[in-house]
Order: structure tokens, then C-alpha cells, then sequence
């Protein structure tokens, strides 16, 4: 028989949650409220000194299926980059799924592009995009952050990309 381990359950009543090997199973409702937290009170706010609260030191970023350490330096400089960018952004989070380890977040992000982005000069044009983001969180901090974003509808709203051949009407 495994051993169990009580958490005061929202509702008040005490829950027992299994242990194993000394580390306890954590709710997939805590790990999404981490990940949301981290989003309202440090994504949206620029707060990049509270990242130690979300972040692992051994964080990592995942972009086309390639994983790459950053670290809490890292997660700071891609923080303040995309603030730099978008000065007034706002993540809304739309719905979350959790599975063990893994929260996968659907957001709507809303910002003034105030900086130069993917090479293109400011244009001060308030955009909106959609975003999948994929986050691994073990021991209560964010170690892997992956995801996808629609940039077609922003890159075509500030002019940077343009329909080649229109159909009229």
C-alpha cells in the first residue's frame, strides 16, 4: 500500500493525494493556477524580479521541436524582449488543460507594436493574436515552455505581409 499525504481541498474538506518515493503527486489544478499566475502577475506586468516564483533554474524553450536552456536569464531577457515590443501587452487567458506535468494554456494576447519585431520597424498598430502555449511544470515551476502562435493576422494587420494576388469584391 502506498502512503497518502492530506491537502485542504477547496471545498474545505481534506483530500488525500498519493506519494510516491517521498514526492507528492501535485493536483493538475495547482500547476494551472501557476502557470496562470505567471502570466497575470509577471507576463503582464513586466515583473521580471517575481520570475524565481514561476521559473526553474534549469527552464527551457521549446521552438521548432528543439529544446534549448535559457535559464531564469533567459526567461527574463524573452520577458522584457517581447515587453520592449508590445509595452501595453496583455495575455488573456482564454482555457486551460492539465495532464500530470503539462498545462497547455489558450490565450489571446493584445498589445501596441512599439518596437522593432521580426526585423520590422514599429508601426504603433494594436494587434491581437491567438496562442497555444504548451508549459511543463515540475517541483512548482515552469521548466519547459513551448507552444504556437497565429502571427499571420498581426504580420498582415501592421503591413509587413501583404495578400500577393487579391481577389476583388
Amino acid at each position: 500500500r502506498g502512503r497518502t499525504s492530506a491537502i485542504r481541498a477547496p471545498t474545505g474538506r481534506r483530500k488525500c493525494w498519493p506519494v510516491q518515493e517521498r514526492n507528492l503527486i501535485v493536483p493538475a489544478a495547482v500547476n494551472k493556477l501557476l502557470v496562470r499566475r505567471y502570466y497575470e502577475e509577471v507576463v503582464n506586468t513586466g515583473t521580471v524580479d517575481r520570475l524565481v516564483e514561476f521559473i526553474s533554474p534549469a527552464y527551457a524553450e521549446v521552438h521548432n521541436n528543439i529544446k534549448q536552456p535559457i535559464g531564469l536569464e533567459g526567461a527574463n531577457d524573452h520577458v522584457l524582449g517581447v515587453r520592449k515590443t508590445y509595452p501595453d501587452l496583455h495575455l488573456t487567458v482564454e482555457q486551460q488543460i492539465a495532464e500530470g506535468e503539462w498545462v497547455m494554456t489558450r490565450v489571446t494576447a493584445r498589445g501596441t507594436h512599439e518596437c522593432v519585431w521580426l526585423g520590422m520597424r514599429p508601426t504603433g498598430v494594436k494587434v491581437e493574436m491567438t496562442a497555444v502555449n504548451i508549459d511543463r511544470v515540475v517541483d512548482g515551476r515552469i521548466v519547459e515552455h513551448g507552444g504556437a502562435a497565429n502571427l499571420l493576422e498581426p504580420l498582415l494587420k501592421i503591413g509587413a505581409v501583404r495578400i500577393a494576388d487579391p481577389v476583388d469584391g
